[in-house]
């Protein structure tokens, strides 16, 4: 059995959008947690879910590391009663790091991530992180796609073909390059905004894991009291001479490892890779 339909999620409204006194709950940098309009949303998105008759449901949840994302999935996993898995290939998109400032922050372990959210299943072990030192547009593109590739056969392998409908729980940038790795075009104009779905159902006949589904519905918010709020879409970044501005890394990193970075190899199922 292969997964059928992939339901994809952005973050709620976030804190800073609201205030610049914020704290990070988790201490990390760049990591404000959801707004009471986000929380307000985050069960929207949650009631929706649980509308849905049970054969449409997702019957598994991977969020980016975020503390945003993961207080956005955690009422669907509540209310579905269903894992939450996380997995950093989700997580947000940064540009690349000017030279010497240093690298980009990176959430913590899925495991000290449940002293914040007891929800998370820390069976699962991320098979993907983005390099720290940030990405250009194309390489965001490109990660989504590496992660894909494993990430669904290795759903379909590691839990033998029990979940047919997945969630992913991500940032703006990461949902609209996911969606077009899926469908398969990396020009397809997409603004993503809070908490709102895009739904994917494969082809009949695929069996691929990139450029074989279909759009059933592109970042809608009509399951939203007050429908979709702060879109975002790669046409707001600023460019300078072809290339997206570069971003400072975070003070003091500059001497840390940027590692892990990529697919891990050895955390997929035996003979996944010779399939990929």
């Amino acid at each position: 059995m292969t997964i059928e339909t992939i339901y994809i999620a952005r973050h709620g409204y976030r804190m800073n959008w609201v205030t610049s006194e914020w704290h990070s709950v988790t201490g990390l940098p760049r990591d404000p947690p959801l707004a009471a309009f986000g929380l307000t949303q985050a069960q929207e998105l949650a009631d929706y879910f649980l509308s849905l008759p049970e054969d449409l449901r997702p019957t598994i949840i991977l969020s980016s590391p975020y503390y945003r994302c993961l207080q956005t999935a955690v009422p669907s996993a509540q209310k579905l009663g269903l894992p939450l898995y996380v997995e950093h290939g989700l997580s947000e998109w940064y540009s690349p790091v000017s030279p010497g400032t240093g690298l980009h922050p990176r959430p913590a372990s899925a495991t000290e991530l449940r002293t914040y959210f007891p929800e998370i299943d820390d069976s699962w072990k991320s098979i993907y992180y983005p390099s720290r030192k940030g990405e250009d547009v194309p390489e965001v593109h490109d990660r989504v796609n590496g992660l894909l590739r494993a990430l669904v056969p290795c759903i379909e392998r590691k839990y033998s073909g029990k979940h047919k409908r997945i969630l992913l729980v991500s940032h703006a940038a990461t949902v609209i390059a996911l969606t077009r790795e899926l469908i398969g075009d990396r020009s397809l104009p997409l603004r993503v905004g809070c908490c709102t779905i895009t739904e994917l159902v494969r082809k009949p006949g695929e069996t691929g894991a990139v450029g074989c589904w279909e759009a059933k519905r592109l970042a809608d918010g009509a399951h939203l009291k007050d429908g979709s709020s702060r879109d975002w879409g790669f046409e707001d970044i600023t460019v300078r001479d072809g290339k997206v501005i570069d971003d400072a890394g975070q003070p003091g990193t500059e001497n840390e490892v940027d590692e892990p970075v990529g697919l891990q190899r050895d955390l997929l199922p035996p003979g996944l890779l010779a399939h990929m």
